[in-house]
């Protein structure tokens, strides 16, 4: 369907406008109808399946300075850790034998050259039959061609926001260079991700609409959209944290304009206890951790993440059977 229409706006997918996405933002009367046609574009696209990925974060070192981030180069109470390579790999063949799709994330952490990556890629698919995605920041051309030609499969990379000063604010760098390294991703054949927080400071309604512009113009095929959370040893400390409902719209405004895209139900949103409602307003993904328990406390890049040791296989059942409670399939 190309256009939709909600309460008294229209919304045109073959030239979908900032205006209308602004208007919908703010219009609070046609939350239920949003949610309801968000939840049958999903259903249309993917059924009732519920894609399950299981996320290693394998270092907190970053040579990044990101304002809102708990493990960022400036953070120097934190206790650093990096995974050794080969039990990166173990620990990513374990997963895979729960998880058809493992994300391997870290800080910018150059200590880990595209070489290694690549070797690492290289033993993971050679041991298990699974997607891989890295979420490990900006590189060169090179070297995410390197990585790809070992046969990573996807590239996590978000803008975080299209409002361009407040980027630059907060990461200390252009825009432009995070939006140059996702097109030199989606050149290479990744499946690109993208994605931005909601309700971050200074941000406006306008500039959400931007960012849901934004990866429709990039060409996601996946986004993380979540609510931004209040890390209080940043710079930030004291803001407010991102509205959960706020990021729910926008959530399933996404769905609307890319709707064969992957979406998930965002750590944060889930933090924040909006998982049931993100998968019956657009959300198609979750998102497991499989970190080995010895870092999961420390991969602090906002407060209130599940740390807890439980075994991925009952992990994974637990999720499963909460899913078919809500008539959805875990994949």
């Amino acid at each position: 369907m190309a256009i939709y229409v909600l309460g008294d706006h229209t919304l045109d997918l073959r030239e979908p406008d900032r205006e209308t996405l602004v208007a919908l933002l703010k219009d609070e009367t046609v939350n239920e109808e949003l949610f309801h046609v968000a939840d049958c574009v999903k259903t249309r696209e993917f059924g009732n399946k519920v894609f399950i990925r299981g996320i290693i974060e394998f270092s907190n070192h970053c040579r990044c300075t990101c304002a809102y981030c708990g493990i960022n180069a400036r953070m120097t109470r934190i206790k650093r850790y990096r995974m050794l390579p080969d039990d990166l790999v173990d620990a990513a063949v374990h997963a895979a034998q729960t998880y058809r799709t493992v994300i391997l994330q870290s800080g910018e952490d150059r200590f880990y050259t595209a070489d290694m990556l690549a070797d690492i890629v290289r033993r993971i698919k050679k041991q298990a039959n699974c997607a891989v995605t890295l979420s490990i920041g900006e590189r060169t051309l090179e070297e995410y061609r390197m990585m790809r030609e070992a046969g990573a499969d996807r590239f996590l990379l978000k803008h975080e926001t299209a409002n361009a000063v407040l980027y630059e604010a907060l990461h200390g760098v252009p825009l432009e260079t995070r939006l140059d390294a996702q097109r030199r991703l989606r050149g290479l054949g990744f499946e690109l991700g993208g994605g931005f927080m909601v309700g971050l400071p200074g941000q406006t309604d306008e500039t959400l609409a931007d960012d849901l512009l934004t990866l429709v113009r990039e060409k996601v095929q996946m986004a993380g959209i979540g609510p931004f959370i209040v890390h209080p040893d940043t710079e930030l400390a004291g803001a407010r944290d991102g509205d959960p409902h706020k990021t729910l719209k926008v959530l399933a405004l996404a769905r609307l304009l890319l709707p064969a895209c992957h979406l998930p139900s965002t750590t944060a949103l889930n933090v924040k206890g909006g998982m049931k409602n993100a998968l019956f307003c657009g959300a198609d993904v979750i998102m497991q951790k499989a970190t080995p328990f010895a870092y999961r406390e420390l991969y602090d890049i906002y407060p209130g993440r599940d740390a807890r040791e439980v075994p991925l296989e009952e992990q994974y059942e637990t999720l499963r059977k909460g899913l078919a409670e809500l008539g959805l399939s875990a994949e």
